[in-house]
């Protein structure tokens, strides 16, 4: 048996959960140290690995799961997205072991966990486990009631945290788990277990990942002042102890208008923390300050095209126009500005107009593919815990045990994807099938807020994240008309959404039918007839749209009278339910034929 590498002494196990419930993979900490200086981490035989490489992962991240997947090392696992590890997998870093198990690009300290209290693994770790180069929001403009900005941090030249009941913390670069020991002994009976966790992060930062040269930021005033770090951490009395630990900071003079910032800026400067990471912001912060643009760790050289692209829509052809037989481009054009300007929009007509098909089509399309496209279907029955984030039922595969655990669900999943560096220049598109059948406030909870101010961010009701929709994911919904009234709608949801009508009586939609029959050299009867029965329902909301005649099946022999019998009469006999309506004598084919036959 191939002896262990060794084992980085005094720390846990840590294990990733993987979203939809497709398994748990764990690992530990190697004693050797990896390329990158970071200790090495032991994927362990029996974990599972996602089967899907996401949009942004790197090339050597895809060739690496390659290899492993055709030596046999990942092997078919028990659900067709996941693959087990079927023996140990070396990786260079925790983040290497991250995005190897994840199929996407992860960082390690953020994504392992322990496997036996749930802290990350960045808790136990060091300083050097950092990114060089970071950027922070540090809140001081009502501190105790004193704006702190205005009084002390600008014209001394410092940054600072009050901490006024910490005891002295005499170990440099404290980890959090040393941390989380001094704040319990120095805040005990002073403040919730929520302050406390809450302190804990915010010292964390303020101690032991600030560094010389970081990119400082605070608001006051309405104004965004930006620094940088120029001195270590100092803890010492202070009047009232509104300001016990101090780092000296270099304040630019201009400031900035809080009102022009750009939008995932105001998004990040929006989480109610006083100490907030602002690193995936930074070139932005760097083009406020007209400074040098920052540099990769690599390389050397400036952020990879994919960050400094701009994202942006592709211009309709007449190609896609054609594509889906819409006679008039302009329609396509003015769908493309709504979603630009409003992000959100509804499409929304009677069965059979095309609906979903007209929305895959244009997230395809403006996103540049389908992987930048997930549909989820709303029902009854659908929750937040379905569609955002909750806690499910999982079960351990060793032990079989069941423990609930925290899941993201297809909204989170993508916004993640979106967010990640090198999807942000590309749009991400979120299909919600038959939008009207859920309860709305129930199922979108407070994201309800940030569809309407994408600007901003909420604290989630699970996880405890500050979370804000990346600016390049876009929802469009369908709305079954004859299901449920467009009237029904509240004014909440029509606020947040752009809405598009798609009816048998106005274009595109009107004429689809025609133009589809002549494009595939078949007799012009079917749209005839379909106008004819749409003009006998009288009722726009209960029309019957054309797709129900755009089908191989319907031309065959007899395919147009048993698609009419079993596929639009049903329809009108639940439309017509108790009302004793003749359907077959009044929306029958050969009663619809006596109308429209030539006098």
């Amino acid at each position: 048996m191939p002896q262990l590498p060794d084992r980085l002494p005094g720390f846990p196990d840590f294990r990733i959960t993987l979203p939809k419930d497709a398994g748990e993979a764990r690992g530990f900490l190697l004693a050797e140290l990896g390329d990158n200086g970071s200790h090495k981490f032991l994927v362990t035989a029996g974990s599972a690995v996602s089967a899907e490489d996401w949009p942004g992962l790197s090339d050597y991240a895809r060739r690496r799961r390659a290899e492993l997947r055709e030596n046999g090392t990942l092997a078919d696992g028990p659900r067709s997205d996941t693959w087990t590890a079927s023996r140990n997998i070396e990786c260079n870093s925790p983040s290497a072991a991250a995005t190897l198990v994840l199929g996407y690009g992860a960082t390690g300290p953020g994504t392992w966990r322990s496997a036996e209290d749930g802290h990350r693994l960045g808790d136990y770790l060091p300083l050097s486990w950092r990114a060089p180069q970071k950027a922070w929001l540090v809140r001081g403009n009502n501190v105790s009631g004193h704006n702190l900005v205005r009084q002390l941090w600008l014209k001394e030249g410092v940054v600072s945290l009050d901490a006024a009941h910490l005891p002295q913390v005499d170990e440099p670069d404290p980890t959090k788990s040393v941390l989380r020991r001094f704040v319990e002994e120095g805040y005990e009976g002073s403040a919730t277990y929520h302050q406390k966790r809450g302190l804990v992060d915010e010292l964390h930062a303020f101690f032991t990942q600030m560094r010389l040269g970081d990119t400082v930021a605070t608001l006051s005033d309405g104004l965004l002042h930006l620094g940088r770090i120029t001195g270590d951490l100092v803890q010492s009395d202070s009047p009232g102890g509104l300001s016990n630990l101090r780092r000296t900071v270099a304040w630019q003079e201009t400031a900035h208008p809080y009102e022009e910032l750009p939008e995932e800026v105001q998004q990040k400067l929006s989480a109610q923390h006083d100490v907030v990471d602002l690193t995936s912001v930074q070139e932005q912060l760097t083009a406020l300050t007209g400074g040098p643009e920052t540099m990769s760790e690599e390389t050397g050289q400036g952020m990879d095209s994919f960050e400094q692209r701009v994202l942006a829509f592709p211009e309709v052809t007449d190609e896609f126009a054609r594509k889906l037989l819409v006679h008039d481009r302009s329609f396509l054009d003015e769908l493309r500005e709504l979603l630009i300007d409003e992000r959100q929009m509804v499409l929304y007509g009677p069965p059979g107009t095309g609906k979903t098909y007209l929305a895959l089509q244009l997230a395809e399309y403006f996103g540049g593919g389908p992987e930048q496209v997930k549909i989820v279907q709303f029902h009854p029955s659908y929750a937040y815990e379905d569609f955002f984030e909750g806690f499910r039922p999982v079960e351990d595969p060793e032990t079989r045990e069941v423990a609930f655990r925290l899941t993201a669900g297809p909204l989170r999943e993508l916004a993640d994807t979106a967010s990640l560096k090198g999807n942000r220049h590309v749009p991400h598109f979120l299909i919600i099938d038959e939008i009207n059948r859920a309860n709305l406030a129930k199922v979108f909870g407070e994201l309800y807020f940030l569809l309407e101010y994408r600007e901003r961010s909420v604290r989630l009701t699970y996880s405890g994240d500050d979370f804000g929709l990346p600016p390049n994911l876009y929802v469009i919904g369908t709305m079954n008309t004859a299901d449920r009234s467009i009237a029904l709608v509240d004014a909440a949801m029509r606020r947040r959404f752009a809405f598009v009508e798609l009816s048998p009586r106005v274009e595109p939609t009107a004429g689809l039918l025609t133009r589809w029959l002549e494009r595939e050299g078949k007799d012009p009867e079917p749209a005839r007839l379909l106008d004819a029965l749409n003009a006998a329902i009288g009722d726009p909301d209960f029309a019957i749209g054309p797709s129900y005649l755009m089908k191989p099946g319907v031309y065959r022999e007899g395919g147009l009278d048993r698609t009419w019998r079993t596929k639009i009469l049903p329809l009108l006999e639940e439309h017509h339910y108790g009302e004793g309506t003749d359907i077959a004598a009044r929306y029958g084919l050969a009663a619809l034929r006596e109308r429209t036959r030539p006098a």
